[in-house]
């Protein structure tokens, strides 16, 4: 039956999705300035699941709606599609998505069946929280968002063989007008006033920590954090990647997350 596209309207947004495969269900959540096509590889591999990959709100193809700038607000967007679309689920989250995952396992166990997060952080400091307010006052101003985004995925990204320049234009469409990108971005910088970390310890499905070698973004330390708050969690590593493992070693990515969906 192959990958298919549909929408739902979820709280205030209008939600677009990709399914694909049946069996146990899996919900991918992507980062910052991405869309669900960043999973696209997975999802094809995957096909012994039912996997969902959504846009977040502002993201691809979906709606921004009444906007907040809040790591709950994102979280209870989620919550929305385990209720209406997925039904409970293994979430798997880069980045931004598993900073969403963690919140949302952390209010409703009851959906969230088991948590896998990649390059992701419970709390940011002052020098993080800077980074993402600057982005969030760029991202309309198309110019700027492009040169922030050519910078930033340079850094983010270790193989050398990589298009830069085509990875900033996907990622350049899959934040649009930049207002959900802003939206984002803010959510982020929230984490340090009020980091996730506290409620950590109310998580006790199964949880994945993924890092990558080289993540200077999200170093090894966010992970020690996350593994020292979490009841029950493993740690894997993604070798040869930075931020963007699933761009820099997407067969290591692949592999890892199918030892955590099976290894539960």
């Amino acid at each position: 039956m192959g990958l298919q596209t549909a929408t739902a309207v979820l709280n205030d947004v209008q939600v677009h999705y990709c399914t694909n495969g049946c069996g146990p269900a899996v919900v991918f959540v992507h980062g910052l300035a991405e869309d669900h096509g960043s999973w696209r590889h997975q999802q094809q591999e995957f096909a012994d699941h039912r996997t969902y990959a959504y846009d977040l709100r502002g993201h691809g193809n979906s709606t921004l709606g009444e906007a907040e700038g809040s790591l709950g607000q994102l979280r209870d967007d989620l919550v929305a599609f385990l209720s209406e679309v997925s039904g409970p689920a293994v979430c798997v989250g880069f980045s931004l998505g598993g900073t969403v995952v963690l919140s949302a396992a952390a209010q409703r166990p009851d959906l969230v069946t088991g948590v896998v997060v990649l390059g992701t952080s419970s709390v940011v400091g002052r020098t993080a929280a800077e980074f993402y307010l600057r982005r969030a006052e760029q991202a309309t101003d198309p110019g700027e968002v492009l040169e922030s985004l050519r910078e930033d995925t340079s850094a983010m990204v270790t193989d050398s063989t990589v298009d830069i320049a085509e990875l900033v234009a996907k990622r350049g469409e899959a934040i649009g007008d930049g207002r959900g990108y802003a939206n984002a971005a803010t959510a982020m910088a929230g984490l340090r006033g009020n980091p996730l970390t506290p409620e950590l310890a109310a998580i006790n499905c199964p949880v994945t920590v993924i890092g990558g070698e080289n993540d200077a973004f999200c170093p090894r330390k966010a992970a020690d954090i996350l593994l020292d708050a979490l009841p029950h969690a493993t740690y894997r590593e993604i070798p040869n990647a930075g931020h963007l493992m699933n761009v820099d070693n997407r067969h290591a990515v692949t592999t890892a997350l199918r030892h955590a969906l099976t290894d539960r």
